[in-house]
């Protein structure tokens, strides 16, 4: 669609889609509707108010906010003036905030409550370009200067726009589609966050690509609970419903998403593997203490399903018997998964780290679609994607429409087109070293094609492990086989420079706990429980069970386990949940040298 930006793709629905529903959020228990139509007046009134404070063209506002209405109608509102949101992750602590508003120049700021307010001002002495500081949720009697309620913006804008009628969608058309529409810093494993710089020419060429291959429609409804600081719900579930007219709903929480698939009943949703990996563990547990009956009647269901899906995708015969004994499975089992997540669903996009094929292929078999795709922040997000009409599990899919994509004579990943970044800001130095001369963005993921030119990602350039021996090992498939095991959380596989490979393990607490019951294996507490010798002969099988299909130098020969998560606040994860791995290998140290004494 010839959009002429980001803001006007939400302000031209002001006509055709005015009474059409466009948001949705809960508040004090209850759903509450907003309209395109009200939600264009509302965006308005904001642009109006930031307009009436001065802001200008080219200038950066921070928000410091959970997903939420307000989030994506500051958003709208700053984009129609040409202006540029800088968001920042919740779970960021007041250091990082200061970094990023500082490096952003951001010359307001807005957070979502006291909490997150309380982060702003340890470091507000330290902030160099703010003016203006709103808070979204606060009452009013406990606002101090200098903050103000994000609510009195808008009646800031509605004085400004009665002298001002048209100011708004004057700027709208002037806004040029190569401007900065936002700056998003990298969570980076490794130093210090680096703002990539997108532009509405940069996320409407990726809508435009993606619209190709997906069908979205107006009675489509998202359910939203990806931060919308991370690119791919900002383009997916923010971007994308908006382009199509389709609703976007607010989840409460992560805790709370079961619940609201329920009320929702959402048709499309945005995740990372992590969210399916969870799902899975939860459904095999639950089956592992049920009765055997029960145990066999699933995992036949799932057989059935693997059996019709392999001939379905291959353009083979399906026999009238195994279609008769899938819709007997779809009817005993896959409908009851499908009603836990609100029995609408269409499909699931995943994306922000590789999802295993034997999850994908786990719920494919259950009728729920997972399409899995491939991109980074500073290609605003999408380079390749499965498609409804066409996917291979264990790959990213084949290159969206209007994208470039080859891999480099060392493997990496290169990718050119209209979705890459203009550059890092503040940093010409480091841009030069990701985009070369042709334009060709340098992803740093290693990868290659299949023959069916769906592309597959092995690792991260800078995590491939060189053993002592000479061996060159992505230790990232290693991880992903080892936890799609029930029991195993997390894992680090550790390598670099030693003998072999050994990894840092930190089990499923639940389902472990669970299973030393059903065994009835006696305990103290769950650290007992990990250095029991029984739990150590257990992992010994997990772990050779997992690793069965590498090469005998990429088996882990040791390992050790522990109890504590990788965590945010404990510093081993990213806000994307990337792990850390300097960080873990420093901090176990010295149960690392012990495997290798």
């Amino acid at each position: 669609m010839n959009y002429l930006n980001l803001a006007d793709m939400l302000f031209s629905k002001r006509k055709k889609y005015a009474g059409h529903t466009a948001y949705r959020f809960k508040k004090n228990d209850r759903w509450n509707t907003v309209t395109y139509g009200q939600a264009v007046e509302q965006a308005e009134k904001y642009a109006a108010g930031f307009a009436s404070l001065g802001l200008q063209k080219g200038e950066h506002v921070a928000i410091l906010s959970a997903n939420r209405i307000e989030w994506a109608l500051a958003d709208y509102s700053v984009l129609a003036l040409g202006a540029a949101l800088a968001p920042l992750y919740p779970s960021l602590l007041p250091k990082q905030i200061e970094y990023i508003i500082n490096d952003s120049q951001a010359k307001i700021v807005i957070v979502e409550n006291e909490a997150q307010a309380e982060k702003i001002n340890i470091v507000r002495p330290g902030l160099k370009t703010v003016e203006q500081f709103f808070i979204i949720d606060c009452k009013e009697e406990n606002i101090k200067s200098p903050w103000q309620l994000f609510s009195s913006l808008a009646a800031k804008g509605e004085t400004f726009l009665k002298k001002n009628r048209n100011y708004v969608t004057d700027s709208i058309s002037t806004v040029n589609r190569n401007e900065t529409a936002t700056v998003i810093y990298t969570s980076g494993t490794t130093g210090e966050p680096k703002g990539a710089v997108l532009t509405h020419s940069n996320f409407l060429s990726n809508l435009d690509s993606v619209s190709q291959i997906f069908d979205c429609y107006p009675d489509d409804i998202f359910l939203s609970f990806l931060p919308l600081s991370h690119v791919l719900e900002r383009t997916a579930g923010h971007y994308f419903p908006v382009y199509s007219a389709a609703s976007i709903a607010y989840a409460e929480s992560i805790d709370d998403l079961p619940a609201n698939m329920l009320e929702i009943k959402p048709t499309l949703m945005i995740s990372v593997p992590r969210l399916f990996e969870k799902m899975y563990a939860k459904i095999l547990d639950n089956m592992e203490s049920a009765s055997p009956l029960k145990r066999k009647i699933f995992y036949r269901a799932i057989e059935t399903g693997r059996n019709f899906n392999h001939k379905k995708e291959n353009s083979e015969h399906i026999s009238l018997f195994l279609q008769k004994k899938r819709n007997l499975a779809s009817k005993l089992v896959f409908s009851k998964m499908k009603e836990r997540m609100g029995g609408r669903l269409r499909f699931f996009v995943s994306g922000g780290a590789p999802l295993s094929a034997e999850i994908g292929e786990f719920f494919n078999a259950a009728g729920i679609v997972i399409l899995e795709g491939y991109g980074l922040t500073e290609t605003s997000p999408g380079i390749t994607f499965n498609t409804p009409k066409e996917y291979r599990f264990g790959t990213v899919g084949k290159p969206i429409p209007d994208v470039e994509v080859k891999i480099a004579e060392d493997g990496e990943i290169l990718t050119r087109g209209g979705h890459v970044m203009k550059g890092y800001l503040n940093k010409e130095e480091a841009t030069k070293e990701v985009i070369d001369a042709d334009g060709w963005f340098h992803t740093g993921d290693i990868g290659l094609f299949d023959d069916d030119g769906s592309l597959k990602i092995t690792d991260r350039k800078k995590n491939i492990i060189v053993t002592a021996g000479g061996k060159n090992i992505a230790p990232q498939p290693i991880e992903k086989s080892l936890t799609d095991s029930p029991l195993i959380e997390q894992a680090v596989v550790i390598g670099d420079k030693r003998k072999f490979c050994s990894a840092i393990i930190v089990p499923a607490r639940e389902a472990m706990i669970s299973r030393a019951r059903k065994e009835n294996l006696a305990f103290n507490n769950y650290e007992d429980l990990l250095k029991a010798p029984e739990t150590e002969k257990l992992f010994e099988e997990e772990i050779a069970a997992r690793t069965e299909q590498f090469a005998r130098y990429e088996k882990v020969k040791k390992f050790c386990l522990i109890a504590a998560p990788f965590t945010q606040e404990s510093g081993e994860l990213t806000p994307t949940l990337k792990i850390k791995r300097k960080v873990v290998e420093e901090k176990y140290k010295d149960l690392i040298d012990a495997l290798y004494a």
